[in-house]
């Protein structure tokens, strides 16, 4: 009984053995090689996405799938699956051979086969891929322009998981300009720098509390190395409802210009009493309340400058702005009527007086200003009386190109006639990324009074990253 068993078994391996070798060799003459495959596939199958329910007919059988590959049982179906034309939108006809890497023969080699791998269009599409820096900030669209904004936020944003802060964003700015003055017999032309800086914003953690470092790391002309280094930093609480207190070393709100941020001004140029009067930083407490109707600013400062002194005197500083519009949604436009005084001691006694009003509706807004001061402490400290005025006006023509003008007067000493100094400015901004990305031209008549009058001719570029 056993033998009759054992050769049975045996009989049927045989007939197994005899069979796998006979559909061996008929599979053999049936398969093609890859390159035959691919050069007996029409043309029209890679290049036509018309042809895309034929080309799912001839490839999503798994019998013709196993047909492909002389391992059938190794297949990966889900990767096979992956490349049908059904499930692939990016059907390539030829895909370009890899650059050979071969060694550089000399040092222009060196520096300029740099390039050769230096490609951002990774898909040979002729188009900047959107995952890589310089594509997302292309798609980045920033139309707001009445504050600052800046193009690497959410690159430079970070969330620490520990320690005292918990969200910081870092920053840099940059604005600069090409000078063109000309003046009867004489015409120079320059390169000036309204600011670089780099600092960082963030918030406390756990707290209502704010901070800001602002740096300068560029030295100053008119002054040493860390006398013009630090730019802000300061702690800002919100605790109290409408308001915040500011305690550290901040923009003084001198005149209604003297105190805007230097990222969101119209023109390259400060007006002349805010260049004289304003434009200063200084360290102390201040109490900021905003309401519908009504916005405050008050600080209690040292005098001092740029860390000339540690302590020259003390200082106030006030502010207030009506809002008669601000219950009405901005349907009848925006109106501020504003005003203010900065006095204080710094080996003299000063004091400066501000009266704005300012009106925006649409694409339309202007403002005006006048100063009077009996000594005033700007960069520099000046026992003389002085006051000046000015107005603006400006329209965007198109919400990225801004179109404005200025009358600009000032009187540097109201003891002596005839110094008084005009300037007449007109401008045009373009915004390409809001505040953050924008080229700026201006032209500037100057009349003098004691001197001969001048044109200039500025073209700008500020940068917020």
């Amino acid at each position: 009984m056993n033998r009759i068993i054992g050769i049975i078994l045996f009989t049927l391996l045989l007939l197994s053995s005899c069979n796998n070798v006979f559909a061996i060799e008929n599979s053999n003459k049936n398969i093609q090689t890859e390159e035959e495959i691919i050069l007996d596939v029409p043309e029209h199958k890679f290049l036509s996405p018309d042809n895309l329910e034929q080309d799912t007919k001839d490839y999503t059988t798994e019998k013709e799938i196993r047909e492909y590959t002389n391992n059938p049982e190794d297949v990966d179906l889900d990767a096979i699956d992956d490349e049908l034309p059904e499930n692939n939108n990016e059907i390539q006809s030829y895909t370009p051979p890899k650059r050979k890497i071969k060694d550089v023969e000399s040092n222009i080699e060196s520096e300029f086969n740099l390039f050769d791998n230096f490609d951002l269009d990774k898909d040979d599409d002729n188009k900047i891929d959107e995952d890589t820096l310089l594509g997302k900030l292309i798609a980045r669209d920033i139309i707001r322009t009445d504050v600052p904004s800046y193009l690497l936020r959410d690159e430079l944003t970070f969330h620490p998981k520990k320690g005292p802060v918990s969200k910081v964003q870092f920053f840099g700015a940059y604005n600069g300009y090409i000078s063109n003055d000309w003046q009867p017999g004489d015409y120079d032309t320059g390169y000036d720098f309204g600011f670089i800086q780099v600092g960082a914003i963030g918030k406390i953690r756990g707290t209502n509390t704010d901070f800001k470092i602002t740096l300068n790391p560029r030295k100053s002309a008119e002054r040493n190395y860390m006398q013009n280094f630090v730019a802000d930093a300061y702690l800002i609480n919100s605790s109290i409802p409408h308001h915040k207190i500011v305690i550290g070393y901040s923009r003084n709100q001198i005149g209604k210009e003297g105190g805007s941020s230097s990222y969101i001004l119209p023109f390259i140029m400060r007006s002349q009493i805010s260049r004289n009067f304003g434009s200063t930083r200084a360290l102390g407490v201040r109490l900021i309340g905003n309401y519908d109707l009504i916005d405050y600013n008050f600080a209690f400062n040292s005098s001092d400058r740029f860390f000339r002194e540690w302590f020259a005197g003390p200082e106030f500083t006030g502010w207030v702005d009506l809002k008669p519009l601000g219950k009405t949604d901005g349907r009848y436009g925006r109106l501020i009527i504003g005003g203010g005084l900065n006095a204080g001691h710094n080996h003299t006694t000063y004091t400066v007086g501000s009266l704005y009003l300012g009106y925006k509706y649409k694409k339309f807004w202007s403002s005006f200003e006048f100063a009077a001061a009996d000594g005033y402490n700007g960069s520099y400290v000046v026992d003389k009386k002085a006051s000046g005025f000015y107005g603006t006006i400006g329209y965007k023509i198109h919400p990225r190109l801004q179109i404005i003008g200025r009358y600009d007067q000032f009187d540097p000493n109201r003891d002596v006639s005839g110094d008084t100094r005009r300037e007449y400015t007109a401008g045009i901004n373009w915004f390409i990324k809001g505040q953050a990305l924008r080229l700026i031209l201006n032209y500037i008549f100057c009349q003098n009074h004691d001197m001969e009058d001048s044109h200039r001719f500025l073209i700008g570029t500020q940068i917020l990253l």
